[in-house]
C-alpha cells in the first residue's frame, strides 16, 4: 500500500505515547510500500516536538532523520536536509524549509522580519533581508 502519512501518525510512531496508536501508526508505516512524508507535516512534527514536548533540537532532528532514513519513506529531501541543517544550528526547521523551497521557486533572498531565521541563513551561504 501506498501512503500519506498525517501529522499524527508521524507523531505517534516517534512518540510511542499512546500504545494502541502507536501500535497502529507503526503497523501501517511499517508494512506500507511507500510512505510519503509532506513538508508541512514534518513542520508540523518538528513544532510539536519542540513546543508541546519541549524535546530538544539535536534529539528532534535525530528522530526526524532516522524516520527519514527509512527506505519506504518518500520526501523532498533536499528541503527536509535544509529544514535539519537549521534547526541544527539553533534555527527553526520550517524556515529552513522555507527558504530552501522558495529558492528553488525563483526567490533568491530570503526575506523575514526574523534577525535570527535571518543570522543563521546568512552563515549557511543565502542571501538574506532583514525587514524593520
Amino acid at each position: 500500500m501506498e501512503i500519506t502519512a498525517d501529522t499524527n501518525v508521524l507523531l505517534r510512531f516517534l512518540l510511542n505515547d499512546d500504545h494502541k496508536q502507536a501500535a497502529a501508526a507503526s503497523k501501517v508505516l511499517n508494512n506500507a510500500s511507500t510512505v510519503a512524508v509532506t513538508l508541512p507535516a514534518l513542520c508540523e512534527v518538528v513544532w510539536v516536538l519542540s513546543q508541546g514536548y519541549k524535546m530538544a533540537a539535536t534529539d528532534i532532528a535525530n528522530a526526524v532523520e532516522n524516520l527519514l532514513d527509512s527506505d519506504s519513506i518518500k520526501v523532498n529531501r533536499p528541503a527536509a536536509d535544509a529544514g535539519l541543517r537549521l534547526l541544527r544550528a539553533g534555527g527553526d526547521f520550517a524556515d529552513g524549509v522555507i527558504a530552501f523551497e522558495g529558492h528553488a521557486l525563483g526567490g533568491l533572498v530570503f526575506t523575514s522580519f526574523d534577525k535570527k531565521a535571518i543570522a543563521l541563513l546568512k552563515k549557511q551561504g543565502h542571501t538574506t533581508q532583514l525587514l524593520t
